[in-house]
């Protein structure tokens, strides 16, 4: 096919007893994307490119994963510390007062005790988004109020509209992601704050920062300052998402004095683990190398926006996310593509079906350096249109990793 002509089907070739495996895989997977381990046990994830998980594929440097490798024994064999003792650690290095925040087992253990704790009745959360903020609340009883992202605006949050939705509906808890997950829509600081002060009277209102380290549109975009002023705000952040360590699993919250407690004193004192502990009092001696990966994040999210733009058919959302959301041409199945990516291309993708106000015609694409983006678009553009249609450029040498290193995310045959 040529692609000036679109892209209603999909070419075809071989591959076929591991694109069973693959399918089998993400139709028991039902909320999100199988896992690595589930991918590795069927033959699925030998040499693939993971674009499916959000991650910053130049943190922690090679050195810094030596370094864990040597002392990996000692972490494992002892019993860490308490919570406190490493959320103290984490304070110091990040500024924050200890008496703020509450650190959890990854962001979705802290879902999990905010609902149970303080949401009442109701949650308003625009959609779509990260599915725990509309399925917990679901799971324990609660009313969901959902507020469509329109895709005609790009799936940009209307603040004004938002808010007067939820005063509509009588939302008790209302919950804002920014950046927004799958899209990396981003509402400046100054309209949240304004948001929040909108919303004062409601028992609860989240705000979900778990992206907020890979915005570039301002210099402080965080809210946090403010939620420990105001009586009924919390803002939620992910450390594994910033450093690339998903399989750590830990995040933690700001709130004021009084929410913080509450949310500290229900969590078990000791939900965090040794490699958490490790990785948190390692953070200070490793500020600008993290700083510097930021910065390449943004560089490679800037090209891999363009590359993407000129895919025939297909429309790249702008993103303050490290990942970019694409809709694909009209008629093509996302789960199709994404099973033939994985089983033919070794790349794995996030297609978006399964996300509430969303459809499998929308793919969520992780930022990643351009050699890893020259093999997805190679393997979109034989799929989509049956040919080498896309010619990939010379990787630019401040995107190029160093010689015989791989990227975090690529998981080696």
């Amino acid at each position: 096919m040529n692609p000036s002509e679109g892209a209603g089907g999909l070419a075809t070739t071989g591959g076929e007893g591991r694109l069973d495996n693959v399918r089998q895989l993400f139709r028991a997977s039902t909320a999100h994307s199988p896992s690595f381990f589930s991918l590795s046990r069927a033959g699925g994830a030998n040499g693939t490119v993971d674009f499916c998980i959000p991650c910053n594929p130049y943190f922690p440097t090679p050195a810094m994963f030596e370094q864990l490798a040597r002392e990996l024994r000692g972490i494992l064999t002892y019993y860490p510390s308490g919570a406190d003792t490493i959320a103290a650690e984490l304070c110091s290095v990040l500024g924050l007062n200890p008496q703020t925040v509450a650190m959890g087992n990854g962001s979705t253990e802290l879902i999990t005790w905010i609902d149970h704790l303080l949401v009442r009745r109701s949650l308003a959360v625009p959609v779509p988004t990260f599915g725990r903020w509309t399925d917990q609340p679901m799971e324990t009883g609660k009313r969901v109020d959902m507020f469509p992202l329109p895709e005609e605006r790009g799936f940009a949050l209307d603040p004004a509209a938002f808010v007067s939705f939820v005063q509509s509906r009588g939302s008790r808890t209302a919950v804002i992601c920014n950046p927004n997950n799958p899209d990396g829509g981003y509402l400046p600081r100054q309209t949240v704050i304004s948001m929040l002060h909108a919303l004062i009277d409601l028992d609860l209102v989240v705000v979900d920062e778990s992206f907020i380290e890979f915005v570039s549109s301002e210099p402080q975009p965080s809210v946090a300052q403010e939620a420990v002023l105001l009586p009924n705000v919390i803002v939620l952040k992910s450390l594994g998402k910033n450093f690339g360590l998903h399989g750590i699993r830990f995040g933690y919250l700001v709130a004021n004095p009084a929410l913080a407690r509450r949310v500290r004193d229900a969590l078990p004192k000791w939900n965090l683990n040794s490699l958490a502990e490790y990785v948190v009092f390692a953070l200070k001696e490793h500020g600008q190398e993290y700083r510097q990966s930021l910065q390449q994040v943004h560089a490679d999210r800037q090209e891999m926006l363009r590359q993407l733009s000129k895919l025939p058919g297909v429309t790249a959302f702008p993103s303050q996310g490290n990942f970019i959301l694409v809709k694909l041409p009209e008629g093509v199945d996302g789960a199709l593509l994404r099973d033939r990516l994985l089983a033919e291309h070794g790349v794995l993708v996030r297609e978006c079906g399964n996300k509430l106000n969303s459809s499998s015609s929308y793919l969520r694409l992780v930022v990643r350096p351009q050699a890893d983006v020259a093999r997805l678009l190679t393997g979109m553009c034989q799929v989509l249109y049956g040919s080498d249609w896309y010619v990939p450029a010379p990787v630019p040498a401040q995107s190029a990793l160093p010689a015989g290193q791989e990227s975090p995310g690529y998981w080696g045959a």
